[in-house]
């Protein structure tokens, strides 16, 4: 599906769509505050609006990106550090 489809009908441009989205899955960052962010920028929008952008286009964002990231094991190593309470 090419990006023109996928964003077909959308008031806003595709690139404020992605640019936000990836803003509320990558930092932590409330619906509100993107709203925040995007009326210093000149945008108004509802935080509703990027909810249902984050729930309509973060599956398909993932997926897109999941083969770019680097492969991982499942394999963790954990060092024990040991902490003085009281004396003990």
């Amino acid at each position: 599906m090419e990006k023109e489809d996928l964003f077909k009908w959308k008031h806003y441009h595709p690139d404020i769509i992605l640019l936000t989205v990836r803003w509320y899955l990558r930092y932590n960052l409330s619906f509100r505050d993107l709203v925040e962010m995007m009326e210093v920028r000149g945008l108004s929008m509802a935080h509703t609006t990027i909810m249902r952008w984050v729930h309509q286009y973060g599956p398909q964002l993932d997926k897109r990106v999941r083969r770019h990231l680097k492969p991982t094991n499942d394999s963790w190593r954990v060092d024990e550090t040991y902490i003085k309470v009281k004396g003990q």
